[in-house]
């Protein structure tokens, strides 16, 4: 379980996870982990969720 992505350079996983409020939301390959780097995890903000990592983001920018 990672919460960066940055180890998965050195370690390819055959499966990925994405949580939500405790629930799986999607599963995928290696491709997913390259698409949540690529495009981070706003497609599942929900609810006050949704303001925090819309917060995270923008600091980002």
């Amino acid at each position: 379980i990672t919460h960066y992505t940055r180890i998965l350079r050195y370690i390819k996983p055959e499966f990925v996870h994405v949580f939500v409020d405790g629930q799986v939301v999607e599963e995928g390959g290696p491709e997913l982990a390259d698409r949540l780097e690529e495009e981070g995890y706003d497609r599942y903000a929900t609810g006050a969720g949704a303001a925090t990592i819309a917060a995270a983001a923008a600091a980002q920018a």
